[in-house]
Parts: structure tokens; sequence; C-alpha cells
């Protein structure tokens, strides 16, 4: 980790879930006594050297302020857009008036469905990715993977050179602020943090993840993320 370095997470929350079939946006869904989003946001809450947490909230959420979370001292809130890479770039917009004194500031971008992820990890990811390139958590592919066409196999996909991307991905504040803009300038698709990254020309460090780290997108994820929860609670 780089020690000079100042660290914000930034949790983009602005997304309604309607895969989940809720009537509520899944981030506030009931998991093992807290809503989904307080799990997401406690490793980056109980670290020491997180300064801060920008969680970018839908405009017409009326939920967030009314969990205990809402009023801790790191957490600042943010309103997001239509789009993932608006409203992540409306959090680190958020980060850079809050950090506007220090020269190097690294943000930590996490899924506000990832309620699982394991504080080594994010560790491991800070000491093996900060640097100009940046990185995120990821998986190897173990399953075989087929190219689809109207239904049937059109194809194998080699998979000896395929990650499952996670969060949370980890850029320096200033690079990735310009890549996202990029990309919206140029109308570009951006499903993560680290695609606005590669069509800028850099190269994400791919740091191993767990399969623990699971998106909570169907509601059959719910259970498996309050079983990988009980898992951490109950290892030594």
């Amino acid at each position: 980790m780089n020690s000079k370095a100042r660290y914000w997470a930034v949790l983009p929350a602005a997304g309604g879930g309607t895969r989940m079939g809720a009537a509520r946006p899944k981030q506030y869904l009931p998991l093992r006594g807290r809503s989904l989003i307080e799990w997401s946001l406690a490793p980056f809450l109980e670290s020491e050297w997180v300064d801060g947490i920008v969680v970018v909230l839908a405009r017409n959420d009326s939920e967030f302020q009314r969990l205990p979370i809402a009023r801790h001292p790191k957490i600042v809130t943010t309103t997001g857009g239509a789009a993932r890479a608006e409203s992540v770039l409306a959090g680190l917009e958020m980060v850079a008036q809050r950090a506007a004194a220090f020269d190097e500031v690294y943000a930590l971008v996490h899924d506000a469905a990832r309620p699982c992820v394991a504080w080594n990890d994010i560790e491991k990811l800070c000491d093996e990715a900060a640097d100009e390139q940046g990185g995120l958590l990821a998986l190897p592919v173990s399953d075989t993977l087929k190219k689809a066409e109207k239904g049937k196999v059109a194809g194998t996909v080699d998979r000896e050179s395929v990650w499952r991307a996670q969060t949370p991905q980890l850029f320096r504040l200033d690079l990735l602020v310009r890549a996202l803009r990029d990309c919206e300038e140029r109308s570009l698709a951006v499903t993560d943090e680290a695609s606005a990254m590669e069509r800028a020309g850099y190269k994400p460090r791919l740091v191993r993840g767990r399969e623990s780290n699971i998106k909570v997108t169907y509601p059959e994820d719910l259970p498996l993320a309050e079983f990988w929860l009980s898992q951490q609670e109950s290892s030594p």
C-alpha cells in the first residue's frame, strides 16, 4: 500500500435493482439484521486508512437517511445519474472536492450490492495496485464459456485468458475522472471503471479475489450472501 496516498471509497447506489423483482431498491433489502448496503459499507467504515466514503444515491432516494450509518462521520452522499458511469463520476467529483488538499488520492469504487467482500482482499488490492495502472479484484473463469447466436452455440471461448471482474476497483482519482469523462464525451459504453481505464490506454492489474465476493442481482443471491456472511462471522 502506498503510505503517502489518501484513499476514499465510492459506492454507487442509484440503481433500482429491477432484476430482484422487489418493491424497493435491492441495496435496502434486509440481510442478517442489516440492510445489504450496510454490509457493503462496513469494511470501509472500519478501516483507519480510508479517509471517507461517498454514497451515490438516486434523486428520489428516501431510505438511506433512515439508516443508522447515514450519520457516520466518514459518510457523505451525493446524487447519481441514470447510468452507473454517471453515478461513479458524481461520486469521484465529490471526493475531489473533499480531498483537494492532497496530491495523490485513490478511489476504491465498490458495488453497493456486494456485501461479502473480505477486508484483507481490499488491503491486498491496495498493496498490489496502488500505481498509475490501478487494478481490480477479479477471478479467473473456471467454467467453459460459449458464444451464443439466436439461442444456439456459435463457438467456444478460450477461458485461459478470461477473468470475472469484481469490486472494489482501485484507481488514481485524477486518472479515473479523466477516463470516465472521455468515455462520456465520446458516448462510449462503460460497464465498470476498469473498462474506462482500458479505453484510456491503461492496463489495470488483476488481483485475485474470492468466490464469496458475490454481487446480489437475483432473488436467489440473497440466501447465498447470507451463507457467505455466516461463514465469515464463524471464521477465526
